[in-house]
């Protein structure tokens, strides 16, 4: 089995300094059994509640958000961020069903899932694929929802707590091919070289040292080059990956997009931009669902000044 290993309940995990943590995974497992319009109407709520806590995160989004849409005036600014935090709350509902919800569960939440014959002639022409999406609210869910469908493996970051990596880790393996550490670099380009499909997200401000400065909407952006280079040692397609939850509880819409022609090419820098263009289109397509609350822009190129 590729990736990392599924993972066993230990005694060092049952350790009362883990009592607190185990029952947060058990109310996320609670969630997860909730009823699905039910569930959504209770991430609403919750999303209610995002707008008065975490001011320092409201600053972030509002930042982002005014320098990501310049062109929308301060109260159609205002709207959009006011939005994005109530979809903020969303997010422990999906994440949760995503995570801990039963197949049966998964298999009635309404969506549809567009262009997968891009995939299947990868499958056919012996390539594998790099899923190219975004951080969005509901991305573990639309992850799930997909592997309904076709197996995928991902690329994930350990988590603080051991408790909820136990936790995490079993239930993505549930469903997922493998996961791969975000450091294991040679297994991933191993089980893409095999024909794998990979789900990866290469639009958060990393801090690495294979960052390259590029725009996102319009703004110099730290972006990974992981997309190129792993594209380049495995010989994978790169295809995007677009999901949007509908309004009123009417499920959610995936799209696989024609793979990336010419891709990878010589130049890291411009490959990157060119993922940094198919990130913002998703992001435009359904702006207040995706995650302005990140420090997108914390670093910043030489001698440029600080945004937040």
């Amino acid at each position: 089995m590729p990736g990392m290993p599924r993972p066993s309940l230990t005694l060092r995990l049952l350790a009362p300094r883990h009592w607190a943590a185990w029952i947060g995974v058990g109310f996320i497992w609670l969630i997860a059994h909730l009823p699905f319009r039910i569930l959504m109407r209770s991430g609403r709520q919750a999303g209610r509640l995002a707008l008065h806590l975490n001011p320092e995160r409201r600053r972030v989004a509002a930042t982002n958000i005014a320098l990501c849409f310049p062109e929308l005036g301060a109260t159609a600014q205002k709207a959009l961020l006011r939005a994005n935090l109530c979809d903020v709350g969303m997010m422990l509902a999906e994440f949760a069903l995503g995570w801990m919800g039963s197949d049966r569960a998964i298999a009635k939440v309404p969506v549809t899932v567009d262009g997968l014959e891009h995939l299947e002639a990868a499958r056919a022409a012996g390539r594998g694929v790099l899923l190219v999406g975004g951080h969005f609210s509901h991305l573990e869910l639309s992850a799930r929802l997909v592997s309904s469908r076709i197996r995928i493996a991902g690329m994930y970051r350990r988590m603080d707590s051991d408790v909820f990596e136990f936790a995490v880790l079993r239930s993505r393996l549930h469903y997922a091919d493998a996961m791969f550490d975000k450091d294991d670099i040679r297994g991933t380009v191993r089980y893409l070289k095999q024909g794998g499909t990979l789900w990866y997200a290469p639009d958060q401000d990393m801090r690495s040292k294979d960052n390259v400065f590029v725009p996102f909407f319009g703004v110099k952006a730290a972006t990974i080059t992981a997309t190129h280079h792993l594209a380049r040692l495995s010989g994978a397609l790169v295809i995007p990956f677009y999901h949007r939850r509908l309004p009123d509880d009417a499920g959610y819409v995936m799209r696989l997009g024609a793979p990336l022609a010419d891709f990878p090419s010589d130049d890291a820098e411009r490959d990157t931009a060119r993922v940094n263009e198919q990130i913002e289109s998703m992001a435009r397509e359904a702006p207040e669902q995706y995650l302005w609350v990140h420090k997108r822009f914390k670093t910043r190129p030489p001698g440029e000044a600080k945004i937040y």
